[in-house]
């Protein structure tokens, strides 16, 4: 009997341990791929934002949780900032930011994003990258309330039902108030980030 279940329990072993030295092989060979992949999706949406930028670079020593209190202190608890990169020229000149920005407070959940912002304070651009709004309302806000954004210069937006007059107002998305809330909100609080920190580090403020 002991014998059974001591050679039971090492062939268990065996197979534990033949199981840990595969799954760890599998993950030294996918780790590469699997992060030069996402490197290549983080980088074309933020191409999405600033076309014209020939690379980024990260902000250095961006640390999510000082952005939060940031936002905080703002008003703007309910968004938090995931990183900001530089975006450059060819000559490594700088035209602006691109700011990742999680808003957490969509009518089905969280809605994430990119901005890109100009060094002027101009809206460059605006791209979805995760969202799980209700179909056909408030997951129409990549291709409604993105495009409105671009080309735009303000303090903050608002959103009007009535018709967008200024260049501060965004056309709600029809029976998705809540997702337009929260999606200018975000921006919103993108902005906020980029005038409080960004605006203050070299090459952030200089002319285009």
């Amino acid at each position: 009997m002991k014998k059974s279940m001591l050679k039971d329990t090492a062939i268990l072993f065996a197979i534990t341990l033949i199981s840990g030295l595969i799954l760890g092989a599998v993950y030294q060979l996918t780790k590469e791929p699997i992060a030069e992949q996402e490197e290549k999706a983080k980088t074309e949406a933020r191409q999405e934002v600033f076309a014209d930028a020939a690379s980024f670079a990260d902000a250095g020593g961006f640390d999510p949780r000082a952005a939060q209190a940031v936002l905080d202190t703002g008003g703007f608890s309910g968004c938090s900032i995931d990183e900001c990169a530089q975006a450059l020229d060819e000559d490594g000149n700088a035209l602006g930011w691109v700011i990742t920005v999680t808003t957490h407070e969509g009518y089905s959940g969280d809605i994430q994003f990119t901005v890109g912002v100009r060094n002027d304070g101009t809206m460059n651009g605006m791209s979805i990258l995760s969202i799980s709004e209700t179909a056909g309302l408030g997951m129409r806000a990549g291709e409604f309330l993105a495009p409105q954004f671009a080309g735009k210069k303000a303090d903050s937006f608002v959103y009007t039902k009535s018709g967008a007059s200024a260049d501060n107002e965004i056309d709600a998305i029809s029976s998705a108030t809540i997702t337009t809330s929260a999606v200018v909100d975000g921006v919103n609080a993108g902005l906020y980030y980029f005038q409080t920190e960004l605006t203050q580090q070299e090459g952030g403020n200089g002319d285009e």
